[in-house]
């Protein structure tokens, strides 16, 4: 009896530090824990990096779709990357009325399947350098990898490198970024 209960306290202790083992390799993004166990917009709006984009993906009534089962990959512009943006562009695509131009905007940072920082590199080294992806909204990326960093390049020619690479979510994956990716328009 005293070996089976020793076996059950080692095997408690193997589980539970398999389970912290998983929970920390999640990032942690805008202060706060990302849990792989909570949808894109559960974390996202823990995140004090991300209040924009929040703030965005309600004005766009994107926020259901965002907690559907997905799976997708989301290509996270911080507050930062929509301040640099020209003055007066988030309050005005935040308007009511522009809302068409701002999903389209949102969307074209989505695509429709799981891509970690270590497919993203496959698919960019099986396509010599560089790999095409579309875009829920319908925009095409250019996904690079190089040294270990992953940049995003959007339809305008604008840069975005990945910050903070694979913030699993229950329903895909996101990719903290430096900079809003643009559509043609």
């Amino acid at each position: 009896m005293r070996k089976f209960a020793t076996l059950l306290l080692a095997g408690t202790v193997a589980v539970s530090a398999l389970a912290t083992a998983a929970y920390a390799q999640n990032p942690m993004v805008g202060g706060a824990a990302m849990y792989a166990t909570k949808n894109i917009v559960e974390n996202a709006v823990n995140s004090k990096d991300h209040t924009t984009l929040v703030a965005a993906v309600k004005a766009g009534g994107l926020v259901e779709t965002l907690q559907s089962a997905g799976p997708f990959t989301v290509f996270a512009p911080t507050n930062e990357a929509f301040a640099a943006l020209p003055a007066g562009t988030v309050d005005t695509l935040l308007k009511p009325e522009n809302k068409d131009k701002l999903v389209k905007i949102l969307t074209c940072h989505v695509i429709a399947a799981k891509a970690l920082a270590a497919d993203v590199t496959k698919m960019v080294m099986d396509d010599g350098g560089a790999h095409k992806a579309k875009t829920a909204g319908g925009c095409e990326l250019t996904l690079k990898a190089d040294g270990g960093k992953v940049t995003v390049t959007d339809e305008n020619g604008n840069v975005a490198n990945v910050t903070i690479a694979d913030v699993e979510q229950s329903n895909g994956v996101i990719h903290v970024i430096d900079k809003v990716l643009l559509p043609k328009m």
